[in-house]
């Protein structure tokens, strides 16, 4: 039988964790998490990392695994999955991942451009710039440095821009020259299930999931990390916001404000991103018996 990496995913607060422990409980195996957020140690309340008694009843991988303070992204996620995914597979024919950071599901499933290491200096460099001057001056020198890229990229996704930034720097080429989009092979199949909700009861999840945070400690989480707030990692909707609030840039309720806000906008762009791909069969979180049959009839095949 060909191994198979199961895919479930979905905008964020949709309801993906609960479901991902009944499939990995069914099949038997472990979670490989694909949230970029989740897998830092410090940031917990924020991120909507899994309960105590979630993490004991299934295996969780990339949960908490590194520091904000490290430099990770999803070309890293790429191989660290690959290699965690081989892994499972010796034991089980059937691997699960779940989470909502587009980017890292498109590296395990499609690969990434093979790239040039950063060298700690360049990264140096373009953190001291980023934390100094801000992320207006990265832009431009990314404008600069790979105008095509540049016209390309969002801008206000920090991460992307100063990686691309560093691309350059590193190579002495842009960074635009180095991507080929080629689509690499796996040694498994992929299976992908998308979780969605009406627009409304989704908006609805997410200010009531905030509202949650709020009443847990996140003001408190998000204080205890703000001298880390330069720190691309916290650069993440519930963190920011407060850090405003702590400059006294904006009040509390503001903030608040604009964390559901900010959240919203977010599964926004995730349904975008998740729409254009083709190989996603979608179902409410609420229909576990059609997810559970479909699945069935997928592994069978």
């Amino acid at each position: 039988m060909t191994k198979k990496l199961i895919i479930l995913l979905g905008p964020t607060a949709v309801g993906k964790t609960d479901l991902s422990i009944k499939i990995a409980e069914y099949l038997h195996t472990s979670i490989v998490s694909c949230d970029s957020r989740q897998i830092y140690k410090e940031m917990n309340i924020g991120t909507a990392v899994p309960q105590e008694k979630q993490l004991k009843i299934v295996k969780h991988y990339f949960i908490q695994s590194i520091s904000a303070m490290d430099y990770y992204n999803s070309w890293k996620f790429e191989v660290d999955a690959l290699k965690m995914i081989s892994k499972l597979h010796e034991k089980n024919d059937f691997v699960l991942m779940t989470g909502g950071s587009m980017m890292y599901i498109d590296a395990v499933c499609n690969g990434i451009d093979d790239i040039p290491t950063i060298s700690k200096e360049v990264r140096n460099s373009v953190m001291k710039k980023y934390a100094d001057e801000g992320l207006e001056s990265i832009q431009a020198e990314l404008e600069q440095l790979d105008p095509i890229f540049y016209n390309e990229v969002d801008l206000n996704n920090a991460k992307r821009v100063m990686h691309a930034v560093e691309i350059c720097k590193e190579s002495g080429t842009t960074y635009s020259s180095l991507r080929t989009n080629s689509i690499k092979t796996r040694p498994f199949d992929i299976i992908k299930i998308g979780l969605t909700r009406d627009r409304e009861e989704l908006y609805n999840r997410i200010n009531r999931r905030v509202d949650i945070m709020l009443k847990d400690g996140l003001e408190e989480e998000a204080r205890s990390l703000y001298h880390l707030r330069n720190i691309n990692s916290l650069n993440t909707v519930g963190y920011k916001e407060f850090f405003e609030y702590f400059s006294g840039n904006i009040d509390y309720d503001e903030a608040v404000r604009l964390i559901k806000r900010n959240s919203r906008h977010y599964a926004k762009h995730q349904m975008t991103w998740f729409r254009k791909d083709k190989d996603i069969t979608w179902f409410n979180p609420e229909d576990e018996n059609k997810v559970m049959f479909f699945l069935q009839k997928k592994l069978n095949n």
